[in-house]
């Protein structure tokens, strides 16, 4: 029998939820070095103990967050086919993850395009590179792209950061096309001809 993962205090959920929103809302208002625990406590309406059984610090409070963004993010990802053999499945998932920033577009706004802090860019950049790395790599096997003299890490590194600059830049110019219409014309400049 498989056993379920511990599930998470709704109380826990609910608190972690005002000191994020709190958090984003301060992050629209102020630079992030202005934040300070009480601050935030105060604008998420919880006491500075409460905060201190969550977190130890601002920096731990973001490093914390960054986790859970990387891990929707996988869990967004998980919902498309293992294997993308196909333009479609491929395309479908870009289209989550697009859908999911889309959803969330306020904290990916503030931490990506507003504020560009660091930790949260970083991670992402991460996991997109091992998306791309992934994919070219299932292409080389697959036969359908020779590396044409091109480093893998090179092209690893220009496709992550053209798609995380494409995101950003999306973001900050208020969504102006739809994810499914993003992605489309993303993977259509990625399969211009050389």
């Amino acid at each position: 029998m498989e056993k379920m993962p511990p599930r998470t205090d709704p109380r826990v959920l609910r608190t972690r939820q005002l000191l994020r929103d709190a958090f984003i809302e301060l992050l629209h208002e102020m630079d992030i070095e202005k934040i300070s625990v009480n601050r935030l406590t105060e604008r998420a309406t919880i006491n500075r103990v409460t905060f201190y059984l969550h977190y130890r610090d601002i920096p731990d409070m973001l490093e914390k967050m960054a986790d859970e963004m990387i891990s929707e993010i996988r869990g967004v990802l998980q919902k498309t086919p293992a294997s993308s053999n196909s333009p479609e499945e491929e395309l479908s998932v870009l289209v989550h993850l697009l859908e999911h920033i889309a959803e969330h577009a306020q904290f990916y706004k503030a931490v990506l395009a507003l504020k560009r802090i660091p930790i949260f860019t970083d991670r992402l950049l991460k996991l997109l590179a091992e998306l791309v790395s992934a994919r070219i790599v299932e292409l080389i096997k697959e036969g359908s792209r020779s590396t044409d003299g091109i480093q893998q890490d090179i092209a690893i590194w220009y496709g992550s950061s053209a798609l995380i600059g494409t995101i950003v830049s999306w973001l900050r110019n208020d969504m102006p096309y739809t994810p499914l219409y993003l992605a489309k014309q993303f993977y259509l400049l990625r399969t211009l001809p050389r």
